[in-house]
């Protein structure tokens, strides 16, 4: 292998190497093999470039074409002119994927779902990079400023993850970086390395210096240099003072600096767009809903429950989904002597609402809808698979609204070990102010219920907070601490304020992201817009589950059972579902008759209608999946039935009837007499007997009657057609035959009857005359590369030798 061809390779590999720093934060990670395949285009392209040899500049350019076609080819193949020549579509396509990329980059925790945009994004990038390595290490020979983008590459890993990219994720980087500099030159290694390389023993037999060949020590003391050079990096800031954890450890958020580290949500969705939406112009509808809830102020649409605080941000555990069940299980930690009253609402998504998690009331008991849709039951959350999202979605929730009472929340024993050692977990760089003012605030409480409440209303009343939304969002723990004491946030800074202290209390706890109820509509629907977005905290009782509190200061609605007016005592009876009037929400006696079509669209036709609806439309299978499926499935049907309706049509061309004037003269007798003998050789050969286009006419029928074993009837009718075959061909006037083709018919009708089963079945399904199509092709391929060898070296010898004039 050449040393361009090698330092190619090491350019790929070291490009890659430094790309698995990325992986662990989208899953599933898939995107890494399309990046290797565009990647190893593109070198290939350069390695051809440099044979030729183009220019450097040159050769550049014709990788970032090929770059440039392969990514069109991928992602905007549709938009596309020809599938893969970038016009004016393709480039707003996928400006338009670069732009939804980058925003679900900020949307989502980590590890972020495969979307199309990050893909664009992932792969674009480590393409981008790899060309630059490849340019730098291979077409200019700087192996050594080729670290850089490799770096840069590493760095933007580990700044999305937070700074904990991990230490085999370096020392893979770091690996591909040497490998990348000893492909380039092991000589200029070995003259500042050889106190690591040792004497040189020459003249042993079999060496490579006694056989006067290239030496191995360079690359011995490259891969030394490389080891003492990664020990160091690993290990030194182990030693250094400031330095906790070097390349190895130290998350971001970690430690208690100054002011100027306040935490920031990163990557946790949906709190990245919750602050934007609170601050739209205008108050878009999302969703609109009809209930039978006596009450909705309580009816609180939830998305997703964000169960970890590392420090920097709350996110979601990464956790199993399954199918949704027809019936969801009882919730968690809910006793049946709590009331509660079952509720059912239908809810119709706006088409301009895309979301992956599903908007639903908690604790949601059976969702019945079309789509997509997976079930993670720790947080009873139903997720879109593969790309399903809400956009347009129509579905209907059966959900309980659970009441417990101040007594039952004061006397709720002990949460689960397993559930509290989960759900109390907070960072060991929390500030030491968050706790301590928790514990000043609840101060004199006599139970966890009580404590919560007293957070609740230090924040929403009695603390002096103001609700502002143009605060930064920050969520970590500086953020924390900075929020208790300028004392000006939204939901996200008190949702995670509350439930970080109620944590250090030792009260399990999480944060919860959806919408507020909404507000009713003349016609008794409730209209949720995209500023009813909402974070609100979770707290888990014993006997009521996990339970709400709003300590958000003029938003959302404060629970009954919160309230100093909440009535005392326990429940009456064993707990049986009450249900509000019925558990289907009823509609107007005449909606269905006045409705019009554009309010039963919009589901303003009462709940029946909307269920209704919900049949054809709404989180329905998408029409164009529809098509392109059934599409696929007649394709893979039609795929093994080729054969046999290309012989339906080749057999109907050569038995097909003479024109009205029947058989005109000699030339057109014989070639629908020999049209037809080529039917019953091809007949015969689907039955098992092979042509011999060595044999005369009759020797051929003898044959074809032998093996087939036909009647006498079957066996006549071959002979009459071999005899006329043979006058076809020899005599010089022959005579019209009529019946060719039901002598034909009647040959066929005896192979059927003589063949068993199998051999009828092969016939029909797979005729071996089928072959006579590859045949076809065979030939046409050779003739045709043939008159194009002959047109390339008439061409070239016309260019060597260009004709003079006398």
């Amino acid at each position: 292998m050449s040393g361009r061809a090698r330092l190619t390779l090491a350019a790929w590999a070291a490009t890659l190497m430094a790309a698995g720093a990325l992986l662990p934060l989208v899953k599933p990670a898939t995107w890494i093999f399309t990046a290797a395949f565009v990647l190893a285009l593109v070198s290939g392209v350069g390695t051809l470039a440099r044979r030729a040899p183009l220019a450097r500049p040159l050769t550049l350019l014709a990788q970032l074409v090929v770059a440039l076609l392969a990514l069109t080819a991928i992602f905007a193949r549709e938009q596309a002119v020809l599938l893969f020549l970038p016009g004016p579509q393709a480039l707003t396509h996928a400006a338009d994927l670069f732009a939804a990329g980058a925003e679900d980059v900020g949307r989502y925790a980590i590890p972020a779902p495969d979307t199309e945009g990050i893909r664009l994004m992932l792969v674009g990038g480590v393409v981008a990079i790899g060309l630059m390595v490849d340019t730098l290490a291979v077409t200019f020979r700087k192996a050594a400023p080729a670290g850089l983008p490799l770096l840069a590459l590493y760095s933007v890993a580990a700044g999305l993850s937070g700074g904990g990219a991990g230490w085999l994720w370096f020392l893979l980087a770091a690996s591909g970086y040497l490998l990348l500099l000893l492909a380039e030159g092991r000589d200029r290694l070995s003259q500042w390395g050889r106190v690591f390389g040792g004497a040189q023993r020459s003249g042993r037999p079999g060496s490579a210096v006694a056989a006067g060949g290239p030496t191995f020590a360079p690359a011995r003391t490259g891969r030394r240099i490389g080891a003492v050079a990664m020990g160091v990096a690993l290990v030194v800031p182990f030693a250094l003072p400031g330095f906790t954890g070097g390349l190895i450890g130290g998350g971001a958020g970690e430690g208690t600096g100054g002011e100027g580290r306040g935490g920031t949500i990163s990557a946790v969705n949906p709190l990245v767009s919750l602050q934007d939406n609170l601050r739209q112009q205008e108050d878009r509808e999302v969703l609109r809903y009809r209930t039978n809830a006596r009450d909705t102020s309580g009816l609180y649409l939830r998305l997703v429950a964000l169960d970890q605080f590392d420090g920097t941000s709350w996110k979601s555990s990464v956790r199993p989904i399954e199918a949704v069940p027809r019936q969801l299980p009882w919730p968690e930690g809910l006793s049946r002597s709590v009331r509660i009253t079952e509720v059912t609402s239908n809810f119709v998504a706006s088409e301009g609402y895309e979301q992956k998690w599903l908007p639903m009331p908690y604790p949601a008991g059976r969702v019945d809808i079309d789509g997509r849709w997976r079930y993670e039951p720790a947080g009873r959350m139903l997720v879109g698979d593969d790309k399903q999202t809400t956009r347009g979605a129509r579905y209907t929730v059966s959900s309980l609204e659970v009441q417990p009472t101040s007594e039952q929340l004061a006397a709720a024993g002990d949460a689960p070990e397993r559930l509290r050692r989960e759900y109390t977990r907070v960072p060991a760089s929390l500030p030491a102010d968050v706790k301590a003012t928790a514990l000043r605030v609840t101060s004199g409480a006599r139970n966890d219920y009580e404590q919560a409440v007293r957070l609740q209303d230090w924040f929403a009343r009695d603390g002096g907070f103001r609700y502002d939304v143009d605060v930064e969002s920050g969520t970590g723990v500086q953020a924390i601490s900075r929020f208790l004491k300028d004392k000006e946030g939204f939901c996200v800074h008190f949702s995670f304020s509350m439930a970080a202290m109620a944590r250090s209390l030792g009260i399990p706890a999480r944060v919860a992201v959806g919408f507020m109820p909404g507000t009713t509509q003349t016609d008794g629907s409730v209209s949720v817009g995209i500023r009813d977005a909402h974070a609100w905290p979770e707290l888990y009782f014993e006997g009521a589950g996990w339970t709400r509190f709003e300590p958000t200061p003029s938003r959302g609605s404060t629970p009954s059972y919160t309230q100093e007016s909440t009535p005392s005592g326990t429940a009456t009876g064993p707990a049986q579902p009450q249900q509000s009037a019925s558990a289907q929400p009823s509609a107007a006696p005449s909606a269905s008759e006045s409705c019009t079509p554009q309010e039963r669209r919009l589901g303003d036709c009462g709940p029946e209608e909307a269920v209704a609806g919900a049949e054809s439309s709404g989180g329905g299978p998408d029409p164009l999946a529809v098509a392109l499926t059934v599409v696929g499935v007649l394709a893979v049907l039609t795929v093994p039935l080729l054969p046999l309706l290309w012989r339906r049509r080749v057999r109907a061309r050569r038995l097909a009837p003479a024109g009205a004037g029947g058989a005109r003269g000699p030339g057109e007798t014989a070639a629908r007499t020999l049209a037809v003998w080529e039917e019953i050789v091809d007949t015969a050969w689907d039955h098992g007997v092979e042509p011999d286009e060595s044999q005369t006419p009759r020797r051929t029928a003898a044959r074809i009657v032998d093996r087939g074993g036909l009647p006498d009837e079957a066996a006549e009718a071959v002979h009459r057609v071999a005899g006329a075959v043979e006058e076809a061909l020899y005599a010089p006037n022959p005579r019209p035959v009529s019946g060719l083709a039901e002598e034909a018919a009647r040959i066929r009708a005896g192979f059927h009857a003589a063949a068993d089963r199998r051999n009828r079945l092969l016939a029909l399904l797979a005729p071996r005359s089928a072959a006579r199509v590859r045949w076809a092709a065979a030939a046409w391929w050779s003739e045709t590369t043939t008159r194009w060898s002959a047109r390339r070296a008439t061409l070239r010898t016309r260019l060597r030798h260009p004709r003079t004039s006398p």
